[in-house]
């Protein structure tokens, strides 16, 4: 019966990670199998339970155990490869004399002349004849008889680079007389030379992925150093934010007790007093009820006049206490604490703005405008820094990349990667439109500006309004007019964002798209209506 591992072929015992036959293999709970040390170091390296494989997420890391079936599988394998390999020519192992009989002794030299394998006592002849002194000696390899011609039963010592095989001395006097032959030791030579120049570009190769490794590692590292910088940011605005509305909840809830407390205290004086004039009332009802009942009348008569008249009391009526509900008083705290809680998001808006602006800024590009796409209307200067509308169309040819009739222009440099700042100066214009389009934009037709067509852009109309021009637009009230707009572009974030350059304040940001094409800077001055807005849109030099 054949053996497990004469059945199966090596690539189902090979670990998908090392592409090695199993080692310790191990089964995560989706079924896959990996050796055990590949696992727990890829688990390591990108830090998270998943499988490799089917990318299905483990809850927690789990705990593998070696998996017999497999992990004997594997030894037989094995095993049966390394048998099969000392049984084929070329494996490495040792090479016996062919001359022994019984014992097999290793040997010591092969001779390409005699075409065999001699250990060191049936060697010495080649050492002391001098015939066989002139014999080619070469270190021990199995299977001589592979360099022998099949045909001519001589040694393969020429290559014919014509048929590219390996020919003996007769062959190159018979079928290959008219045929490019080299001796094998020129040709290896030249291969020699080509495994140096390959071996050159491997390693060449190696050290550029080496690098790569190395800068994606620092990528990672100045990633993990930046989140956790924005994790401790955020969490300062955070807790300085609560300490506010904690302060404020704090105050509320003692000006409340204290009212309460007011209220209690102005009560109780109260109630003592009232308590007070009830027992006086008291004591007067029992006199009476005693005079009322007595058997003396001249005793009656004399002392009913002390009680006839009621006595002296305070008037009540007009005595109250004010309600708990506090309205007032908690509106006001409130207000107080909302007016210092809006205070300080607006320092810390402003901060954070700031902060945004400045890393923008440090990703500015050089942008100059292309000729080849400007509206035949539009007017660029000499540096390609500057565009109006005119009033006159240049003759220009209509290519495919040119727009019309939108007057529009876009960029030179487009950009694929990474991230970009630029700053256009609007200043002294009452309509524009400013932002980034795909190169694939429609070049010909309506001025329909949003996401959906290509387009990333923030415009301003002649009522003095600013428009993030999306699906649907949507209005952006801004409390000072901008004279330069900052548009910042992250492409791998698929993100744009337009800025205040003067204020360093943020204007508006399109955030969640995939750019999968070059982005170019987009510029429409918009007509300019009888001279009235003929101020140019102006690319100010980046600030790196």
């Amino acid at each position: 019966m054949a053996s497990v591992a004469s059945v199966l072929s090596k690539e189902q015992l090979l670990c998908p990670i090392c592409l090695d036959v199993f080692n310790q293999p191990v089964s995560t709970p989706c079924g896959h199998n990996f050796c055990r040390g590949c696992i727990q170091r890829y688990w390591q390296t990108n830090n998270l339970p998943q499988c490799p494989m089917c990318k299905h997420k483990f809850y927690k890391r789990p705990d593998l155990k070696v998996n017999t079936f497999i992990s004997e599988v594997a030894s037989q394998f094995k095993e049966f490869g390394e048998k099969k390999c000392e049984d084929k020519t070329g494996c490495t192992g040792d090479v016996s004399c062919d001359v022994c009989i019984g014992k097999k002794v290793k040997a010591l030299k092969s001779c390409l002349d005699c075409l065999a394998s001699f250990c060191e006592t049936h060697l010495e002849p080649h050492n002391v004849v001098g015939a066989l002194k002139k014999h080619s000696l070469i270190n021990p390899m199995m299977n001589m008889q592979d360099r022998v011609c099949k045909k001519h039963e001589s040694l393969l010592d020429r290559f014919c680079n014509t048929d590219q095989m390996y020919v003996c001395r007769v062959c190159v006097t018979t079928d290959h007389k008219a045929h490019n032959t080299v001796r094998i030791e020129d040709e290896s030579r030249d291969k020699r030379v080509q495994i140096g120049n390959i071996n050159a570009d491997l390693q060449e190769m190696i050290h550029n992925r080496l690098q790569k490794i190395c800068e994606i590692n620092q990528a990672v590292q100045l990633s993990k150093r930046n989140t956790e910088r924005e994790n401790e940011d955020s969490l300062q605005v955070f807790n300085k934010l609560l300490q506010v509305v904690q302060k404020g909840q704090a105050e509320v809830a003692e000006g409340i007790k204290a009212k309460q407390k007011q209220i209690e205290s102005g009560a109780s004086e109260i109630i003592i007093e009232l308590e007070q004039e009830v027992h006086q009332l008291r004591h007067r009802t029992t006199d009476l009820e005693q005079l009322s009942h007595s058997e003396d009348d001249l005793y009656l008569l004399r002392s009913f006049p002390a009680f006839s008249t009621m006595p002296v009391m305070k008037d009540w009526s007009e005595t109250y206490v004010e309600s708990a509900e506090h309205v007032g008083t908690v509106r006001r705290a409130v207000r107080r604490a909302m007016c210092q809680l809006e205070e300080t998001v607006k320092a810390e808006v402003k901060r954070l703005c700031e902060t945004e602006f400045k890393r923008a800024q440090t990703w500015a590009v050089d942008v100059n405008l292309d000729p080849d796409t400007a509206h035949p209307k539009l007017v660029l200067s000499e540096n390609k820094k500057q565009v109006y509308h005119g009033d006159q169309a240049a003759s220009l040819p209509d290519n495919p990349a040119r727009f019309y009739p939108c007057v529009s222009v876009l960029g030179k440099e487009g950009f694929s990667s990474g991230r970009i700042y630029y700053e256009v100066q609007v200043k002294g214009k009452t309509e524009w439109d400013i932002g980034v389009g795909l190169e694939s934009v429609n070049r010909k037709g309506g001025n329909l500006l949003n996401p959906e067509r290509g387009f990333w852009t923030l415009g301003m109309r002649k009522d003095g309004k600013y428009w993030a021009l999306g699906s649907p637009p949507v209005c952006v009230p801004l409390v000072e007019m901008p004279q330069t707009v900052g548009v910042y572009v992250d492409l791998e974030c698929g993100q744009v964002s337009f800025y205040n350059p003067d204020s360093r304040s943020h204007i508006y940001t399109f955030t969640g798209y995939t750019f999968s094409e070059r982005l170019f800077p987009y510029f429409n001055p918009r007509r300019n209506h009888g001279r009235v807005n003929l101020a140019p849109l102006v690319i100010l030099p980046a600030k790196i």
